[in-house]
């Protein structure tokens, strides 16, 4: 550990060479993707990219991430409740600035990537202490960061890391995300149709019949340009309606990811009467297909079944590509695991800056968490 340093950039133009070549692993943590963030992140947020070196080698890098809430006019507007009113005030007054390690925008383990194995102690004790320089960061600037959250670690990794610098932070898991294992169980789409019991062949059946009328079509870099404006609103859309946010895309964001990522970005409009009234996209990372931000127009989505027919879609673009596996990731839980994706709990850890507060966090975070019932479907024989 004593040969083990790291760097905290604020710009993607200064990052090591090398950086590609450590996050080859993970689309999330190279250079295009970081550029993206840099140049269209929410407006309330803050991207920082950290190298970590041995003997001035860069053998890892990290992403992280300043939310500041003051800056949101809404936290998500579906659940009007006193609950809901009382955590946004929480939020608001006690907990508007956060320092996340990791990435707030996704689902899954992409923080951190290394181009060696590295122990545990190591990872925790770098982490850690790349969040109290972040900290001092923002003193310097008079802003205090009220929590900090090391976000999305898989069960494993998260049993490993609290037995080192986090076993004094509180663990949370909130809703899972959801991952469809496609490796080594159907050659083609129709094989995986005609796996399903009756019931769920029948809701495939009723939805492509619903979807009668639609046209999908690959948009190009200067299709999501000239739709850009619609594109934001259907996403717009879908995200105020969220129980939770904690960021809104800016309106730059998706033609600015297209270029950036090309052909590995890749998003799928949905017309009617040749108007765009939904959307979705998908980021090819690996032999990982991830699910990234969606929209529709509400009124269409429930008369053409919009939503399970963009999981039907995504599905079969993965099949039909040889991933081996979906992220789907978190929110709408029941309806993705009818079409085969099962729930992976993920790990968090948190602490609150104020010790008073923090020793209450357990109960506090419990209590303001957005509680969600749903259950796990088995669609298939």
């Amino acid at each position: 550990m004593n040969n083990n340093t790291f760097k905290i950039y604020t710009s993607t133009n200064i990052l090591p060479e090398k950086w590609n070549e450590v996050a080859i692993e993970n689309e999330f943590l190279q250079k295009n993707y970081l550029s993206v963030l840099e140049k269209s992140a929410p407006v309330n947020m803050q991207c920082f990219y950290i190298g970590i070196f041995e003997n001035n080698d860069l053998i890892g890098v990290a992403l992280a991430q300043f939310l500041d809430l003051n800056k949101l006019t809404s936290f998500g507007e579906r659940d009007k409740c006193l609950k809901t009113s009382i955590r946004n005030f929480v939020f608001k007054n006690f907990a508007s600035h956060v320092l996340f390690i990791g990435n707030n925008m996704i689902t899954g383990q992409n923080g951190y990537s290394f181009s060696k194995e590295m122990d545990f102690a190591c990872i925790s004790k770098i982490m850690d202490d790349c969040a109290n320089e972040l900290q001092r960061y923002f003193l310097k600037q008079n802003k205090k960061i009220h929590i900090v959250s090391f976000k999305d670690f898989y069960e494993s990794c998260a049993n490993e890391l609290k037995k080192f610098e986090f076993k004094n932070y509180h663990e949370f898991n909130i809703q899972p995300n959801m991952i469809f294992h496609l490796k080594g169980k159907w050659e083609t789409f129709e094989a995986y149709i005609n796996s399903f019991t009756k019931k769920y062949r029948d809701q495939y059946k009723r939805a492509r019949k619903k979807f009668e009328g639609i046209t999908i079509k690959e948009l190009s870099y200067t299709d999501v340009e000239n739709e850009a404006d619609r594109i934001y609103d259907l996403y717009y859309h879908v995200a105020k309606n969220a129980p939770f946010n904690t960021f809104f895309l800016s309106k730059n964001h998706f033609e600015t990811f297209k270029k950036q990522c090309d052909n590995r970005f890749k998003i799928f409009g949905y017309y009617h009467e040749n108007k765009l009234v939904g959307f979705h996209t998908i980021l090819v990372n690996g032999k990982v297909l991830e699910t990234y931000f969606l929209g529709y127009d509400e009124t269409v989505q429930k008369d053409k079944m919009l939503y399970l027919n963009m999981l039907y879609n995504m599905t079969q673009f993965g099949l039909e590509n040889k991933f081996e596996k979906i992220i789907f990731g978190r929110t709408a839980m029941e309806i993705k695991s009818s079409i085969g994706a099962e729930p992976v709990y993920m790990s968090g850890f948190i602490y609150h800056t104020n010790k008073l507060i923090n020793k209450y966090i357990d109960k506090i975070f419990s209590r303001l968490e957005p509680s969600v019932s749903w259950q796990q479907r088995h669609p298939f024989k």
